[in-house]
């Protein structure tokens, strides 16, 4: 039988990043590894398969269709469709897909859903189908504030209470004004009741969307700038400012993108002079030629779309990189993240 280790977080705390680290480790030790994603999120029109899952199964070389490594998908008004009548078959199509991955697999690492309670109406929750694995869970937790630590305490008392056993937590994407009290605050309260397995910082490079990921998810036209969409965005800025006010603020702010009207042409040309990764014009209006010309001689993407500011943000709001099959560079660099950041030997004496 192999060692089952579930993945749990919130959506954001970087589960497959950590997936892509261990697994590489655990290669690299000499163990045979399989990966699992019970559920993934579906809704997104014209994607049937979920990028995690195709990545993983390329960097594992997982001969199994993509329906066998992730046979449900979840949405967000999933019950309207008659799932509640299926509980019994859910979770079956599930477990079948559970024995197959365990096959042939020395460790086969779980991913969790973006939060633990997704499906427990059907009783698929995290919760239940670790118990059901025979799972030790990892608690992964991205760090942003006092509510973080809250938040995995919470899901540690909640697995020990249904008697799942935890192997312990990595706290991940630590910016690095956080590392400290991380530390020295967070580390020594979550050892009180728990094992604290590692502490990752984040590294822009792996956390911050491309330009070309934001256009997709806009839906975006591309003016200028089609070859720099590789660039990445570490902030986003909204400009609904007057130019003496915009100008202090947007120099604070690198490789950020800015969310502007098209008419507001002034804005868009003060931006350009400061770190600016794109330009992301809305209510489809076209902006002025001088706009146009200033960013293709700064090599900066202008994106014209066609909804509101405001609807443009809730598009981009919770926006993270995704990581593509043969990227090799950030796929090594998740690799050592993890190498260097966690207690791997700690990892595998307690799974």
């Amino acid at each position: 039988m192999p060692k089952i280790l579930y993945l749990m977080g919130s959506a954001g705390s970087g589960k497959t990043v950590v997936a892509i680290g261990l697994a590489k480790v655990f290669q690299e030790a000499g163990f045979r590894v399989s990966y699992f994603k019970p559920k993934s999120k579906g809704g997104e029109p014209g994607k049937r398969v979920d990028d995690d899952v195709v990545l993983m199964k390329e960097l594992l070389g997982l001969n199994l269709p993509y329906e066998i490594i992730s046979p449900f998908r979840y949405r967000p008004y999933l019950l309207t469709v008659g799932h509640t009548k299926r509980t019994g078959q859910l979770k079956s199509l599930i477990l079948t897909s559970f024995d197959k991955l365990q096959e042939n697999a020395d460790i086969l690492l779980v991913e969790g859903s973006n939060e633990p309670y997704i499906s427990s109406s059907l009783e698929i929750d995290d919760y239940t189908l670790a118990a059901d694995f025979g799972a030790r869970v990892l608690i992964i937790t991205k760090i942003i504030n006092d509510f973080s630590l809250d938040s995995a305490i919470f899901k540690d008392e909640m697995l020990k209470n249904k008697n799942i056993e935890v192997t312990g937590h990595i706290f991940n994407n630590v910016r690095r004004p956080l590392l400290d009290k991380t530390r020295g605050i967070y580390q020594p309260l979550l050892e009180e009741k728990s094992i604290l397995l590692g502490i990752i910082p984040e590294h822009t490079l792996i956390t911050s969307p491309t330009v070309q990921e934001f256009q997709q998810a806009l839906n975006g036209e591309v003016l200028v700038g089609e070859n720099c969409l590789d660039r990445i965005i570490e902030d986003v800025v909204v400009g609904s400012m007057n130019i003496d006010s915009a100008l202090s603020y947007l120099r604070r702010c690198l490789n950020k993108a800015v969310i502007t009207g098209g008419d507001r042409s002034d804005l868009a040309l003060t931006a350009l002079e400061t770190s600016t990764s794109a330009l992301i014009l809305t209510g489809g209006l076209y902006p002025d030629v001088s706009v146009l010309t200033r960013a293709e001689e700064k090599n900066v993407p202008v994106i014209l779309v066609y909804d509101d500011t405001y609807a443009t943000i809730e598009k981009v709001h919770h926006l993270s990189r995704q990581i593509k099959p043969g990227d090799e560079k950030i796929i090594n660099l998740a690799y050592n993240q993890v190498k260097n950041n966690c207690d791997i030997a700690k990892l595998l004496e307690l799974i």
